[in-house]
């Protein structure tokens, strides 16, 4: 009888070891999905193909926004479908970074348009500060570096949500009464694809004595594998 248990708690370990590896897979399976889609075995080719973006592990799903562009117009997750965008976060007082950077790509972006892909690339310019930053006041800005592309910013409870989706962060580190606060930020250039998701960004270079900023030689460099097809 004593051997007969031992053999049936044997069986009943077996058992609930193979239960406990099947649920830990399924509630594995669960999270991942819930983290965002898999990349897609051209996703995995694109990557091998690439040499400066930094690829998220797999793509991520942006918090669900509303905004107001430079042209007073709503924006939601909507007018990310069906496109490439380069989303780079900042401000329109920001004294060295934000200037910098959309300059840059407003140079490169006659060579990004064209660039064979089966979807067109627009470059946005989101804004964390709402308080400065009205639509008037971003249209000056963003129309300065190239009229084709979009700026929109939002209350800080739609910005800060968003922006972590992205990867990236912002701070209000000054006190914002002073007119001339500043805003901490990332800076690098979010790269989400047609279906609204961001799958990577290509972070800024730090060279001493050099502003650090995302480089536009590295991102026209990997946008045709990234883009194309």
């Amino acid at each position: 009888m004593n051997s007969l248990a031992r053999q049936r708690g044997s069986v009943l370990y077996v058992i609930f070891g193979v239960m406990a590896l099947i649920i830990g897979f399924a509630l594995y399976s669960i999270s991942q999905k819930a983290n965002g889609p898999e990349p897609s075995s051209r996703a995995q080719s694109q990557q091998k193909d690439t040499q400066y973006m930094q690829w998220y592990p797999q793509a991520r799903q942006l918090a669900e926004f509303t905004l107001t562009t430079h042209e007073q117009t709503l924006m939601t997750n909507a007018d990310l479908q069906g496109r490439w965008t380069l989303a780079f976060v900042g401000y329109t007082f920001c004294p060295d970074i934000c200037p910098t950077t959309l300059a840059q790509l407003g140079r490169a972006f006659p060579e990004i348009a064209k660039i064979p892909s089966e979807h067109p690339v627009q470059v946005w310019f989101l804004s964390v500060d709402p308080k400065r930053d009205t639509p008037q006041r971003l249209k000056e800005y963003v129309s300065f570096f190239n009229k084709a592309f979009i700026a929109s910013t939002g209350e800080h409870k739609e910005l800060y949500p968003l922006v972590r989706s992205m990867g990236m962060m912002y701070s209000m580190s000054d006190d914002t009464s002073k007119p001339n606060y500043l805003v901490d930020h990332s800076g690098s250039v979010v790269v989400i694809n047609p279906d609204g998701n961001v799958i990577g960004r290509f972070k800024p270079q730090h060279i001493p004595g050099q502003i650090a900023i995302s480089d536009t030689a590295q991102i026209l460099a990997d946008l045709p594998a990234i883009i194309g097809g």
